[in-house]
């Protein structure tokens, strides 16, 4: 059982920022230099310019990474948590008596009826067993539209509530026809209806099951701080069964703990919110949070699309405090099991953060709430800047070896102009380049090795499993770098995506759907690659691992959606997540819950809601 959360004490906040952003810029600023010192011998072209400014963002990106990476490392490593800056306690205290009224709220659109009814009854159980079910009330908030799905939601509910019994006091089900707002709407429904009856409300999505020790932790950090409007988890993906799956679920618990201790440590009390698995204090949530639609066409006005970071940003306006609780456990969730489905997920996720640029310039918002709008579009446009940035490397190659022999580019020149290539320099920021982007991972196999190795299956296991991650990491990347790079230049010249249920059930992608989505990225690739090689053959063998990921792309998506292959993988004992090696209650729970969910249902009249009292959530603005 977690600790009992105190008050979140959070001194030297402008220390701590400065410390961090001294470390970025002295990282970043040494990086660029080099790459300028690089470029300046031989005359910096316009070319050359435009390569220095791309490197320079790309490269300033992977330094934040590893500067969080790095810190959350260092307060691991001593077991200090990253808010109070104390020694973590490993001896759990027992969980005192809430003293407030708490909503589980999960917002459903067109999602698998037994996931959610499972996942549902699962988490409510887990307080259930806690003792203290009578301080929450459950609410599925359903937006689901497909007339089939929401006959079989309404049949699956009576079920649950004939299986709960006395518990189906504590639970209710509301249908929105109209689903105006997408998510948006469904939650602010619910708050406008029913949010004077709750202190908080926890968001958890359709495929989220949390704990109940999870969810007391969260209720006592809202009710042990009262400057605190919302306290965001780490959700952990788990349930993974394909090869694709389960390299995210390893890479996700190895690293992501590691990660947020070192975002935490920076934003104290401006961290972001992600969109659930969080708990939010109604009332100040109400009265800052009523999103307005943007003015202006195209991708950057209509409806926020990624509302999450917007609600987190208003908040803090609003002067409360927004906090990552990076070590709490007990917060799960699921995710896309292939390659294909994973770049939808992020298709949608591209329109909304590249929306969020619009936002920086927002009236009064707090700086590091405009750090998160900018790092969020950054996190997506950084592929579309590789790209460019690669294909310019490439042209620049291309042009120095057709030029390598002509040393007199004047007319009556006397002296000649001596082509300056400075190796050791080129050497040197390529391995700073990588030990960046290498290190935060060999910072997380430690801290796993160090401190909970049996949770991996073991010191071998672990090694092979971190092992086989990076290489496959690498593997893909340049493929999730073109998609990236696609969805950005959609956004920006005004193609629309549509918001529709997530894929999360593992699937064999087909060999068409493979080849449909990547020949064109495989096609450039080889063509690509055989004008390096004739042309410029060093270069062609430092672009080898780009290429490589590329012209093998269906391959990967096809092999790494394979649920045999994931199955061969985990009876080698590769990938073992602390999920499968020390599965949680909650978590066997559910994979019992959901075996007996095939049932037909049968039509049956929508449940009576609660009283409710209507108040308005009244309109923000960013123009004041």
């Amino acid at each position: 059982m977690p600790a009992k959360q105190a008050e979140i004490s959070m001194s030297g906040i402008l220390g701590r920022r400065v410390l961090f952003f001294s470390l970025v810029f002295m990282l970043g600023g040494l990086g660029i230099g080099m790459m300028f010192e690089i470029l300046r011998p031989n005359g910096v072209t316009l070319l050359e310019i435009s390569l220095l400014l791309l490197f320079g963002i790309t490269f300033l990106w992977i330094v934040f990474a590893f500067t969080s990476g790095a810190i959350g490392f260092v307060l691991q490593l001593m077991r200090l948590d990253p808010l109070s800056l104390r020694r973590q306690s490993s001896v759990p205290n027992p969980e005192p008596r809430v003293a407030t009224r708490t909503a589980v709220i999960m917002p459903v659109y067109n999602e698998d009826t037994a996931r959610v009814i499972s996942g549902f009854e699962v988490s409510l159980r887990s307080l259930e067993a806690t003792g203290q079910l009578d301080a929450f009330d459950f609410y599925l908030l359903s937006d689901t539209q497909d007339a089939e799905l929401a006959r079989a939601e309404a049949g699956a509910w009576q079920q649950l509530c004939r299986r709960l019994g006395p518990l189906a006091a504590r639970v209710n089900y509301r249908r929105r026809t109209d689903n105006s707002g997408r998510k948006v709407g469904n939650v602010s429904d619910f708050c406008c209806r029913w949010g004077d009856k709750y202190e908080s409300m926890i968001v958890l999505d359709a495929d989220s099951v949390m704990t109940g020790e999870c969810m007391l932790s969260l209720v006592h950090a809202i009710e042990q701080n009262p400057n605190a409007a919302l306290v965001q988890t780490v959700p952990i993906p788990v349930r993974q069964h394909t090869m694709f799956g389960r390299f995210l679920q390893f890479a996700a618990d190895l690293y992501s703990p590691m990660l947020a201790t070192g975002l935490a440590f920076w934003q104290t009390d401006t961290a972001n919110y992600w969109g659930h698995n969080a708990i939010i204090r109604i009332e100040p949530f109400m009265q800052h949070c009523g999103l307005p639609e943007l003015t202006g066409r195209g991708p950057f006005g209509g409806e926020i699309l990624s509302h999450d970071f917007v609600e987190a940003a208003l908040l803090r306006r609003a002067g409360w405090s927004v906090v990552l609780l990076a070590d709490l456990r007990g917060s799960y969730e699921e995710v896309p099991s292939n390659l294909l489905d994973y770049a939808t997920r992020d298709r949608r996720w591209v329109q909304g953060n590249m929306q969020h640029l619009a936002l920086l310039t927002g009236s009064r918002l707090h700086g590091v709430s405009r750090l998160h709008f900018l790092l969020g579009a950054v996190a997506y446009g950084s592929s579309l800047l590789w790209l460019m940035m690669l294909a310019l490397s490439s042209i620049d190659a291309v042009v120095r070896a057709l030029s390598s022999n002509v040393f007199f580019t004047a007319g009556f020149q006397m002296f000649p102009n001596w082509p300056i290539a400075k190796t050791g320099l080129i050497f040197s920021l390529l391995s700073l380049t990588v030990a960046l982007l290498i290190l935060p991972k060999v910072f997380g196999v430690v801290i796993a090795l160090q401190q909970r190795r049996a949770q991996f299956g073991g010191t071998l296991r672990l090694l092979m499993g971190s092992l086989i991650e990076t290489v496959f990491a690498i593997l893909i990347a340049p493929l999730m770098m073109v998609f990236h790079a696609y969805f950005v230049v959609s956004v920006l010249i005004g193609h629309k995506v549509s918001w529709n249920a997530q894929a999360r059930e593992g699937r064999m992608v087909p060999w068409g759907e493979a080849f449909g989505h990547t020949f064109p990225a495989t096609l450039v690739a080889i063509i690509w690659g055989a004008l390096t090689y004739v042309l410029t053959p060093v270069f062609f063998w430092w672009m080898t691992p780009v290429l490589a990921g590329l012209v093998l792309a269906a391959p990967i998506v096809r092999y790494s959606s394979s649920l045999a292959l994931g199955e061969w993988l985990r009876n080698l004992g590769i990938f073992i997540a602390p999920s499968e090696a020390q599965e949680p209650k909650v978590l066997s729970d559910l994979s019992v819950t959901l075996s007996g969910q095939n049932e037909v249902y049968p039509d049956v009249p929508e449940p009576a809601l609660p009283a409710s009292r209507w108040r308005d959530m009244p309109i923000q603005s960013f123009a004041k």
